[in-house]
């Protein structure tokens, strides 16, 4: 990860402008904020903004990603600078292994198991070992992509059911929905994963990998870059299901900060603010990383997992998907 720039987070409608080597953010109390370009890793629009073609131009130069969420929480799109990372080795490497069916299969099932432990991590109770055992059971018979998600939905329909035993009523899921969420909690389950969807692009960006050629994701979405949907998963739990348990519990959520109609729930603007100020805290968190003898932030350890398929490409090591070691 770039020892300099930092994520923003652009919580409430803003005006984005060049002035010299620096972003204006032009925000609608009037007041502007001026941030060199050098400073900026990537920026993370929750609201509507206004930006011309100078300031892009700008963030493009200086390999800045701009990511947009739309009203609900999706990832709706992002402007991505120019590839400067690229690398002729790894993306012939990335396309021979995702087009090898065992490689993918490999890939994918170590994905899942992964999601599916960290998740179990995540909410720390024994309510899901059953289907923990049953999915560990189940995946080494899988053999494409549509046979390894499939047992990874089962397993997640039970996690999200055990996700609602530690919810307050308002707060619960009653079963997973998007496009768009239907309550509060599907709500912010959608923008915690948007953003860490996110945070994985903008680490790939960094890296010679090709973010739309994926392993486990490739054949069921042909719309995203599918590496950076492949990526996110272990980490969704560690974000989303796991924050949200932590707002319930520490009762920093109120329906209030939700906006909420029949059949449609989205963050309302207190709601988004409380969202990225969680995200900001969790991504700065740091642990001792045994490897490196050295303390890495979470948003760091996004960045090493994305180095981890680097080392695939180049080296032919083993992908061995992130879980929790504290």
């Amino acid at each position: 990860m770039p020892a300099i720039g930092r994520t923003y987070w652009l919580t409430e409608p803003c005006r984005i402008r060049r002035e010299d080597n620096s972003v204006r953010i032009e925000r609608p109390d009037g007041s502007p904020v001026r941030i060199p370009i050098t400073d900026i890793r990537d920026l993370v629009a929750f609201d509507h903004i206004d930006i011309n073609t100078s300031a892009l131009s700008l963030l493009s130069r200086n390999g800045v990603t701009l990511h947009v969420l739309d009203h609900y929480g999706n990832h709706a799109g992002h402007f991505a600078p120019s590839e400067a990372m690229s690398s002729a080795n790894v993306l012939r490497r990335q396309v021979e292994l995702t087009a090898d069916p065992d490689q993918r299969a490999t890939v994918g099932r170590a994905l899942v198991t992964a999601t599916a432990e960290n998740l179990r991590w995540a909410l720390d109770t024994d309510l899901l070992d059953p289907a923990l055992a049953a999915l560990r059971s189940a995946l080494p018979d899988c053999k494409d992509s549509d046979a390894i998600m499939g047992q990874e939905g089962n397993y997640r329909r039970t996690g999200w059911a055990v996700v609602d035993t530690q919810l307050p009523t308002w707060l619960r899921l009653d079963g997973r929905t998007r496009r768009p969420p239907t309550n509060a909690g599907n709500a912010f389950i959608s923008y915690l994963n948007a953003l860490v969807y996110a945070r994985v692009l903008t680490a790939l960006r960094t890296t010679p990998l090709h973010p739309a050629i994926g392993f486990l994701h490739s054949d069921t979405d042909r719309r995203r870059n599918t590496l950076a949907l492949d990526l996110a998963e272990p980490f969704k739990p560690l974000f989303a299901e796991r924050l949200l348990k932590r707002a319930a519990s520490q009762k920093t959520l109120k329906p209030s900060d939700f906006e909420t109609e029949v059949g449609r729930a989205s963050l309302s603007k207190n709601g988004r603010k409380k969202i990225a100020a969680m995200m900001k805290e969790e991504l700065a968190t740091t642990v001792h990383h045994r490897a490196l003898k050295r303390k890495v932030s979470y948003e760091e350890i996004i960045h090493l997992e994305a180095l981890k398929l680097v080392r695939l490409c180049l080296e032919g090591t083993p992908y061995k998907p992130f879980r929790p070691w504290w």
